[in-house]
């Protein structure tokens, strides 16, 4: 475990020592939030829309935000540069698991990932009217459970996508890709209620609903109990079987890497 742990404070030194720029970019990506909400203010202010009220909704593009915030600070570019610099080949020489390796880079970003958070809760609350709070405790309970499934399940997406550039050898249009499949389909930018219901149903059934869909859904109510539970099971079934599936395409990985690299 040491190895993974100094890759970690390795990860965290580099933003550090970048501040500027990481600054920078939680600026950009606090003006869309900001964006979103005065947008969805004037939306909303005739009244609910598919049972979204402007309360509501203010904790769901909060919620979206901040699972859309989680693996930004490490980014998909920097897993990707590995690849397509030829870093992969370095790395391979070294005594541990790769994927391993790329996760605990990709968790070392949680510390500013989650300050960024902490921020644009308080500004929220204190700028636009506060944010509702869960429930009860257990409501809260789940929601934080399945607020850390999001963690593991945006590292194997992005470390899935970021494998495609040992065939492609670009990364520009697989990020775009990626970036507007993963928004819509994981409610980031409109909730799924407010989709077609044949977009909404496809929706359901993929990986990324898990990412802010279901996070928000408990955060809210929407479901409870069993059904809370079963959301729960279903991030941790596609955490699992995708980690499993990037681990047996890393092995059709290698075979391109030693091709190309002869």
């Amino acid at each position: 475990m040491r190895p993974y742990y100094a890759l970690l404070r390795m990860s965290v030194r580099r933003l550090m020592s970048y501040r500027l720029s990481t600054v920078l970019g939680w600026i950009g990506g606090g003006a869309y939030l900001v964006a979103s909400l005065a947008v969805w203010s004037a939306l909303l202010a005739q009244g609910p829309i598919a049972g979204y009220d402007w309360e509501t909704m203010k904790a769901y593009l909060l919620i979206g935000w901040a699972t859309g915030a989680i693996g930004s600070a490490s980014g998909d570019w920097r897993m990707a540069d590995r690849i397509l610099w030829g870093e992969v080949a370095t790395d391979l020489t070294k005594p541990i698991d790769y994927q391993g390796a790329r996760f605990a880079e990709h968790a070392g970003g949680l510390v500013v990932e989650l300050a960024a958070i902490g921020v644009a809760v308080t500004a929220v609350a204190a700028f636009a009217g506060g944010v509702p709070l869960p429930a009860s405790p257990a409501q809260a309970g789940l929601f934080l459970l399945s607020f850390l499934m999001v963690v593991p399940l945006k590292f194997v997406i992005t470390y899935l996508i970021c494998m495609l550039c040992f065939w492609t050898h670009n990364f520009m249009g697989i990020s775009w890709a990626k970036q507007a499949v993963v928004t819509l389909f994981s409610g980031a930018l409109v909730p799924l209620a407010m989709l077609p219901s044949w977009l909404a149903a496809t929706a359901a059934v993929l990986p990324f609903a898990s990412i802010t869909a279901t996070p928000a859904a408990l955060y809210l109510g929407q479901v409870t109990g069993t059904q809370a539970w079963q959301l729960i099971a279903i991030q941790a079934g596609w955490v699992a079987g995708l980690w499993y599936a990037a681990r047996f395409i890393w092995r059709g990985a290698l075979r391109a890497l030693t091709i190309h690299g002869g």
